[in-house]
């Protein structure tokens, strides 16, 4: 989760340095989108390590469960802001898709590193 926070503080580095730079490839909701990868990563991070504490032989359904719950989301939170007439889709669905990059890249290595132990 450490990494991930560190993500998550660079990400809004970068962000709040968008506002003073003016970069024109970042979206006006930046925050909103931070914010809700944080909360999704943090929900993720939650369920993996309950999973992996009560009963190892199930983790992998709990791992894959969660990863479907967190696609399910992301397609609520997209198809809420498009609902919503969200000004420069483009740049909105691009914005959120390099995040969803990110943080599953992130995951994924935090995850692969706490498996590396019990292999």
């Amino acid at each position: 989760m450490l990494k991930t926070i560190l993500l998550l503080l660079a990400i809004g580095i970068v962000f709040f340095l968008s506002n003073r730079f003016s970069l024109p490839w970042i979206h006006p909701r930046k925050w909103e989108l931070l914010s809700f990868w944080a909360c999704l990563s943090y929900l993720n991070y939650q369920l993996s390590n309950r999973a992996f504490a009560n009963n190892r032989t199930h983790f992998v359904q709990f791992f894959l469960a969660s990863t479907v719950l967190r696609l399910i989301v992301s397609v609520l939170f997209i198809w809420f802001f498009l609902y919503n007439h969200e000004p420069d889709v483009l740049k909105f669905i691009s914005n959120f898709f390099v995040l969803y990059l990110l943080f599953t890249g992130f995951e994924i290595y935090d995850l692969y590193r706490k498996l590396q132990r019990f292999s």
